[in-house]
């Protein structure tokens, strides 16, 4: 019997701009075993993400995965351009901590009520790779409402960014600075990747990044470890 898999998030689900973690996840069982669904929008905050289920509910899955946030995260960070993000994915309000575990908690909610699935949801991936730097700590706080949600709703938390702190404090990475993408820079990684046919792992070890290209975006070893997280807290029990 197969397992459906539905895998919702943002532009890490998606994966134009990343190792594709769903790929990674498919290949770590037999052909035939899963079979995955991907719901990943570019930009998503929480919000959008519970304004666009309807797909996932009009025909349940088996598993649901839910990787939000990161972009909720980023928009704490000084530097980030918030209003710009409000105007282009259509925000109703300022992004918050408080307003991203209300959406965050209605995308579950929803879930429940109109699947027999069971939830996964993951913490999020570590930004940048200086764990003490602020934006490693957006994430990390982002983190904790995350399990608090799933803690609340009785659905499984898949702790990613414990996984990942733990491999960036083996790898003891250079402590390169944060820096946010900026819509010329995400091209630039495109440009890279598709015309000068350089792998996202290259772009990634050139600017000495261990999981990311990018700080955000992940590489083979950060998408790896999404898969691994899912499998391990999911899919291992399900099939």
């Amino acid at each position: 019997m197969t397992l459906r898999v539905a895998c919702l998030g943002d532009s890490l689900t998606r994966a134009q701009f990343s190792v594709d973690y769903l790929d990674l996840l498919e290949r770590r069982h037999p052909p035939g075993d899963v079979r995955l669904s991907r719901f990943g929008t570019n930009g998503d905050f929480a919000h959008n993400l519970s304004q666009r289920l309807d797909a996932v509910v009009t025909d349940p899955p088996d598993v649901i995965t839910v990787l939000i946030g990161t972009n909720d995260a980023r928009a704490s960070l000084a530097g980030y351009p918030v209003d710009q993000a409000m105007k282009r994915k259509q925000l109703p309000e300022r992004p918050s901590a408080g307003w991203f575990q209300q959406c965050l908690g209605a995308v579950v909610a929803r879930l429940r009520a109109e699947t027999d699935a069971t939830i996964g949801l993951l913490s999020l991936p570590v930004l940048g790779q200086q764990l003490d730097g602020s934006a490693a700590q957006a994430s990390q706080a982002y983190s904790r409402l995350i399990a608090e949600v799933a803690a609340t709703a009785e659905v499984v938390y898949l702790p990613l960014h414990e996984r990942q702190t733990e491999e960036l404090r083996r790898a003891d990475p250079a402590p390169i600075p944060y820096r946010e993408v900026t819509p010329a820079a995400a091209v630039g990684v495109l440009l890279q990747h598709a015309v000068f046919r350089r792998s996202l792992d290259t772009i990634a070890r050139r600017r000495g990044l261990v999981l990311t290209t990018d700080h955000i975006h992940q590489n083979s070893r950060g998408a790896a470890l999404v898969a691994e997280v899912i499998d391990a807290g999911l899919l291992a029990r399900s099939l």
